[in-house]
């Protein structure tokens, strides 16, 4: 269970304090972003920042002061006391606008990932219609376990991240249906990916798969017992591990 510590809500037309509501369901969208240190450090911030605000307009959400209100009410829910190693959450609507910051969960050594034949509404963008998502997961440890999307045969995605594929010295990751998150985006940048379709019946095909993103970081998967898939090392996780410390 996320261990939170702090929720508030505010009205995106004046910036009031209202009582705090997650808006899980409702239209709009969202980032998630890795906050870090003391003080707190948000990582990616101008990545994640600026996709949100073009999910906005892509939403219908924007005006022209959002920008700067999001931005001051975000720093201002910093504590510059509090060694962070947290996740911060910004989620908008056309009238409400919500911050959370909750502890991010490590992930523990026998990560196991498990199989829905699911595909996220409108997965180009991060948007809040999730409760289909939010209910698989709420069924496990977070720490010990993540749901792979399959949609037509085809893996998409994790209802928390970005999936990499690793073999003969190479790296893949899914291109349609997915969002392709700001830490994969990133992590291209430091090592060659190829984004293709990946079909559940190459599984087998893979000596490593990894999950990418702001709260799994860098997660070696272990099993997919559903496809009777085992990690064989971990020297790509090693690899990839070193670009993604921040």
């Amino acid at each position: 269970m996320a261990i939170f510590l702090l929720k508030k809500s505010y009205q995106v037309s004046n910036q009031k304090e209202i009582r705090f509501k997650d808006l899980w369901g409702s239209h709009g969208v969202f980032t998630t972003i890795r906050l870090l240190g003391k003080p707190g450090k948000l990582i990616l911030f101008k990545s994640h920042f600026k996709r949100l605000i073009k999910s906005l307009k892509r939403y219908k959400i924007y005006t022209n002061k959002i920008e700067k209100n999001i931005s001051n009410l975000i720093y201002s829910n910093i504590n510059k006391n509090i060694n962070y190693d947290h996740l911060l959450r910004v989620a908008l609507t056309k009238k409400i606008l919500s911050i959370s910051i909750r502890k991010r969960l490590k992930s523990r050594k026998n990560f196991e990932l498990k199989i829905i034949n699911y595909k996220r509404v409108d997965p180009v963008t991060k948007n809040l219609y999730y409760k289909k998502i939010l209910k698989e997961l709420n069924k496990y440890d977070p720490s010990k376990t993540d749901i792979a999307l399959v949609y037509r045969g085809k893996i998409l995605e994790t209802c928390t991240s970005n999936i990499l594929f690793f073999k003969n010295g190479e790296y893949f990751s899914p291109k349609n249906n997915c969002y392709i998150g700001n830490t994969i985006n990133y992590l291209k940048g430091k090592i060659k990916i190829s984004f293709k379709d990946i079909y559940c019946r190459d599984l087998k095909k893979f000596d490593e798969i990894m999950l990418i993103g702001s709260g799994k970081g860098v997660t070696s998967v272990k099993y997919i017992k559903h496809m009777n898939w085992k990690s064989k090392n971990n020297f790509a996780y090693q690899k990839v591990n070193k670009h993604l410390n921040f």
